[in-house]
């Protein structure tokens, strides 16, 4: 079994910056992709951002590009999203998840393709 919990959500006003992090736990794993994702109220579960195991390939949704930077320091596994130049369409749950095993530099993007994921950690911002 493998947690994550995320942290470092909360309430900003528009145009400030939050940075979460997510701390993995548990069972013992050679490695692991981790991504972040984000849902709305009403709305289905979007990619943020991901980064592969050796930090070296990240990926980021457009809406996001420009804005969120991902990083890890898998010493700790321990992951971190920093998010600037925030705004009102950056309100949601964002969750964290890992594929666990996995050491290839394509960074997994769906959904499907996590094997865990965190209990989730709200973002509001305010304008």
């Amino acid at each position: 079994q493998v947690q994550l919990v995320e942290s470092g959500g909360g309430l900003v006003q528009s145009g400030g910056s939050l940075r979460l992090s997510c701390s993995a736990s548990g069972r013992t794993f050679s490695s692991y992709a981790m991504g972040w994702f984000r849902q709305a109220p009403g709305k289905e579960r979007e990619f943020v951002a991901g980064i592969s195991w050796s930090g070296s390939s990240t990926k980021f949704a457009d809406s996001v590009k420009g804005r969120f930077t991902i990083s890890r320091d898998n010493a700790k596994y321990t992951g971190y999203l920093q998010m600037n130049s925030l705004n009102a369409d950056d309100t949601a749950v964002y969750y964290c998840a890992a594929r666990v095993n996995y050491d290839g530099e394509y960074v997994p993007m769906s959904d499907p393709l996590y094997d865990y994921w965190g209990q989730g950690t709200q973002v509001t911002v305010s304008s």
